[in-house]
């Protein structure tokens, strides 16, 4: 019996960016914070691009509290239904061609706990979120923000959240 053929790099490739924008896109915040995603394989980074808006305290300068606390849940949200759709974008089962009508919902946030270690500078910043637990209904998520380095974080958060719905369910 032989084995099908496996689908060329840049199809999967195509697949992955397509299946990433509509997710993001999916989230108007996002562009108004200024808040992209690099992919590299499954991993993804979170930028948030610097911008005066979100300067909380002008004489410090400092990154508002409530900017970082929102860059961290997105990327945290985003960064779980990217691990929650992994097979579904690597099958082909979910059709890039039909995005975003496609896309299931986001997770919701249940509870989300920041700390913030230092003030955010003003400049771009990054994050990137781990999945310690998804279930069908629950999953677990832990996100950590960085500016300059990454061993100096200046955020760290903790969030909890329900699962939507499978398609097939």
């Amino acid at each position: 019996m032989s084995r099908p053929r496996p689908e060329p790099v840049q199809v999967v490739k195509l697949r992955r960016d397509a299946t990433l924008a509509a997710l993001v896109d999916s989230v108007p915040y996002a562009r108004f914070m200024g808040i992209s995603f690099d992919r590299c394989g499954d991993e993804l980074t979170g930028i948030l691009t610097y911008d005066d808006k979100l300067i909380g305290n002008p004489l410090l300068p400092a990154l508002h509290g409530g900017a970082t606390a929102a860059f961290l849940e997105l990327t945290a949200m985003i960064t779980l239904s990217w691990s929650w759709l992994w097979e579904d974008i690597e099958s082909g089962a979910l059709d890039a061609q039909t995005l975003p009508e496609s896309m299931p919902r986001l997770p919701k946030t249940v509870g989300f706990t920041v700390d913030y270690l230092r003030s955010g500078l003003p400049r771009d910043a990054y994050a990137r979120a781990r999945v310690n637990r998804s279930g069908r209904r629950y999953a677990s998520v832990h996100v950590e923000g960085w500016q300059d380095n990454r061993d100096k974080l200046f955020a760290q958060a903790t969030g909890h959240f329900v699962m939507p719905k499978r398609i097939q369910e």
